[in-house]
């Protein structure tokens, strides 16, 4: 069963949701590249698991995307809200906890370009 999601069913808090996770992608890039060559290595690992939450938290939206909310207790916009908070915060302890590896490459990729 394919699932896809259409312009019309991105709710306002997708959307600011999504913009404030941008502006707080800027805003770190931004510190990164004028800090130059000189990040803290403690920095890296922050960003690079910071990334791989974030990953991990869109491949879980996709998931949840399929389960049926429509029961006695389920569904409304109040569900929306802490089920993406939730959602989040899922991503942020599957990174905390080991992840899948992608922070690991985003620290070695990070750490490349510092080289150059």
């Amino acid at each position: 069963m394919s699932s896809s999601i259409t312009i019309g069913q991105i709710t306002d808090i997708d959307t600011m949701r999504i913009q404030a996770q941008t502006n707080e992608t800027k805003r770190t890039l931004g510190n990164l590249r004028g800090a130059g060559k000189n990040i803290a290595p403690e920095k890296i690992d922050q960003v690079a698991q910071e990334f791989e939450a974030q990953f991990i938290s869109q491949m879980l939206e996709n998931m949840f995307s399929t389960v049926d909310t429509k029961g006695f207790l389920g569904g409304g916009e109040g569900e929306e809200v802490y089920r993406s908070m939730m959602i989040d915060e899922y991503g942020k302890l599957i990174s905390r906890t080991g992840g899948i590896g992608v922070a690991d490459h985003v620290k070695r990729e990070m750490l490349r370009m510092q080289e150059v």
